[in-house]
This record gives structure tokens, C-alpha cells and sequence, in this order.
């Protein structure tokens, strides 16, 4: 295999989709489809040339317990990681109505103003799961520079699957302030796999990959960080719109000490149609930090705002 060609097959591998990391192994193995069936067969598994034609090509994709066995065996094959393609599968396409009805959610155009992007994103990722995922835990943690900026965005969450097969997150930042988007610059205990921009809505999705996929009832914990590499946009505030029940949401201001407010307040929107209402006024501490927290969080916008006169 040239070096070319082992790079090519290495970001098809970490940003996908599918089809084309499949497509990259198996030429830069050499195998014909005919040569690929013939290793299958050899493994207990019978896959035809047409059906491997379709899954590179991306026409279809394996679903059934025998084709998920068969990209199992192709990873040992082709010689590559252990659930390699099996995590750029994803989960199984929904069938019917699925858990994007989870009690007490809300649509996506009743807590994101440009929800319209957003579902675009998430196509252009691939992604549809849809409340496959229970929140247990988020933390976000804002910093705000000295000259007053946005300058890092750090999530710490904890998810529950609520079926089995679950194996991504697509964590979702959007600006309301600026086309300057930051880039994803932290992901532990997953693997960053594609992320893609609309800077005109404001957006940047970037999808995070599981170390594998969870059985229902599963937890699972991770990180991540959107910074921006030459200051961000100015902020007075930070909110995040959740669309299903959180049953622990903290949020957590870090102020540069150039930038120490002279007031902060919680505020609240049950949907993108009501006006955010102040809750109540937040203090400061000592370490220049202004907090959150909501057991039971529901559906709708939490977040803080702040005065520097």
C-alpha cells in the first residue's frame, strides 16, 4: 500500500461515511468483490459481489445480524481496526415512530432558531438518530477572554442508551453573534469523526464517536471542546437549548480577570417562541466564576446572562 494510499484509507476511516472507507480498504488491498466474497465465504459468512457492490457505492447498507457479521469479518479481512466500519455504520436506521417522541420533548424548531441548518447538518452528516441517547449529566463550561470574547466552549456529559446499537454523539455549537465559528479541539473518550459547517446559519456540528456501540442501558461518558484560534465573539450571554429532559444540567462561567461582570442573572425560555425571562441574579465568586444547576432540567432554554455596567 503506498503512503497515499494508507492516508486516504486512514481519514476514511476516522471521518467515514461507510460506503467510502469500505470502497478505500478494499482497493488498497487489491481485491476484487469476487476475491473479497471467496475470504467471506471462508469466515462462515455468505455475502454476494452485488450486495458488496451496493455497500461501497453507498446504495444500501448492512442492517441484518448476517451483514453485521459480514463487516466484522471484513475488517479482518482488509486488515483493519477492530470496529473500524462497524462504528461509521451507526446506529440502525429508525423504522416507523421512534424515540424522537421521548416524554417531554420538544421538536427541534421550538428550541433552535435555525433549525432548518441544523437538520441539514445532521444530513450531511448522516446522522438520524433521535432521542436514542438520555441525558443524565451535561456540564458546559464558557470561557470569556479579557477582551470580553467567547473562547472556549468545554462539554462534559454522561448519556444512558435507550436501545442497543447506539454508538455517536453529534455535539452541535451555535453562534447567534457572529459567522466566526470555533473548532473542535478537544474529544476524550471518543473519537472526532466528520464535522461540518454552515457559517452563514451560525453553525458547526461535529460528530463524536463511541469506543464502541452501547447495549440498551448503557452509560457512557465524554468530553469535548469548540475553542476559537483567534478570539471569538463578543459575549453577554450563554444559553443551550434542550430539546429532551436532562436529569443534571450545570452550567459554569469562567470570567478572565479583565472581564469580571458587575452582574449576572439565570434566564429561561420554554420555547424559541417566548421571550428569555430573568430568573434570578447569580452571584460571582472570588474566582471569577458564575454558575447553574438544574436538577430535572427540562425541555427549553437555560442559560446566563451578564453585565459589565
Amino acid at each position: 500500500m503506498s503512503r497515499r494510499d494508507a492516508q486516504e484509507l486512514s481519514e476514511a476511516l476516522r471521518t467515514g461515511p461507510f460506503s467510502v472507507a469500505l470502497r478505500a480498504a478494499i482497493e488498497s488491498r487489491g481485491l476484487s468483490l469476487e476475491r473479497v466474497r471467496h475470504h467471506l465465504r471462508a469466515h462462515d459468512v455468505q455475502i454476494s459481489s452485488a450486495t458488496l457492490s451496493y455497500w461501497q457505492r453507498g446504495t444500501c447498507r448492512p442492517e441484518r445480524p448476517v451483514s453485521l457479521r459480514a463487516v466484522h469479518a471484513l475488517e479482518d479481512i482488509l486488515e483493519l481496526p477492530h470496529n473500524s466500519l462497524i462504528t461509521l455504520l451507526g446506529p440502525r436506521r429508525p423504522r416507523g415512530r421512534w424515540l424522537g417522541h421521548v416524554p417531554g420533548s420538544l421538536p427541534l424548531d421550538q428550541v433552535c432558531p435555525v433549525h432548518s441548518s441544523v437538520a441539514t447538518l445532521l444530513d450531511r452528516i448522516q446522522h438520524r438518530a433521535d432521542g436514542e441517547l438520555a441525558w443524565l449529566s451535561h456540564h458546559d463550561r464558557i470561557e470569556i477572554g479579557p477582551d470580553r470574547e467567547e473562547s472556549s466552549i468545554h462539554g462534559h456529559v454522561v448519556f444512558e442508551a435507550r436501545r442497543a446499537g447506539v454508538d455517536r454523539y453529534v455535539a452541535i455549537y451555535h453562534s447567534e453573534h457572529s459567522q466566526l465559528l470555533p473548532d473542535i479541539h478537544l474529544a476524550t473518550q471518543c473519537r472526532i469523526g466528520r464535522v461540518r459547517e454552515d457559517r452563514s446559519a451560525g453553525l458547526i456540528a461535529a460528530e463524536l464517536l463511541f469506543e464502541r456501540p452501547l447495549a440498551a442501558g448503557e452509560t457512557y461518558v465524554l468530553e469535548y471542546e469548540f475553542t476559537y484560534s483567534s478570539g471569538g465573539p463578543r459575549a453577554a450571554d450563554y444559553h443551550r437549548g434542550l430539546r429532551f429532559p436532562v436529569r443534571n444540567y450545570l452550567l459554569q462561567i469562567q470570567f478572565d480577570p479583565a472581564a469580571v461582570p458587575t452582574r449576572c442573572y439565570r434566564i429561561w425560555q420554554p420555547n424559541i417562541r417566548t421571550p428569555w425571562a430573568d430568573l434570578a441574579e447569580l452571584s460571582v465568586t472570588r474566582w471569577r466564576t458564575t454558575h447553574l444547576v438544574q436538577v430535572d432540567a427540562q425541555p427549553g432554554g437555560h442559560g446566563i446572562r451578564w453585565e459589565w455596567e
